[in-house]
């Protein structure tokens, strides 16, 4: 073991380095680690779209079909990135307490009544969150 070689890697534990091709004159140190703070988010972003929300490949064809895709998944995106924003809650417990929510709407001698499940619980709080 190279003891002088553990030592010196101990007076290094804790410092992080950023290495980037821009100049000084372009962007400061403290933007250079605020855009990597950011890209840590788009990165949880993705994570969060494939475990959470259970994003899968799609194997689209048509110009079409591949924007309506790309819009759909960028709105979930940004709808779940609001969602544990605002609620400091993961979206994967959003959905879980979310989920039983149901409205049913009954059609009698043509008049509509809607029945909405009343939240409680986490779902209860999360939506107090959402709408104070």
């Amino acid at each position: 073991m190279n003891w002088a070689r553990v030592e010196k890697a101990r007076e290094y534990i804790g410092l992080k380095g950023y290495v980037t091709n821009l100049p000084t004159i372009t962007a400061s140190a403290a933007e250079v680690v605020a855009a990597y703070h950011d890209l840590f988010e788009v990165e949880a972003t993705f994570r969060m779209a494939k475990t959470d929300l259970r994003a899968r490949p799609m194997f689209a064809s048509t110009e079409d079909s591949i924007h309506a895709h790309l819009t759909v998944v960028f709105a979930a995106l940004a709808i779940s990135r609001h969602l544990h924003k605002t609620t400091g809650v993961s979206i994967r417990r959003v959905i879980r307490a979310l989920r039983p929510l149901r409205d049913v709407t009954i059609g009698i001698d043509g008049h509509e009544l809607t029945a909405p499940t009343p939240p409680t619980g986490e779902a209860a709080e999360i939506l107090a969150t959402l709408y104070p």
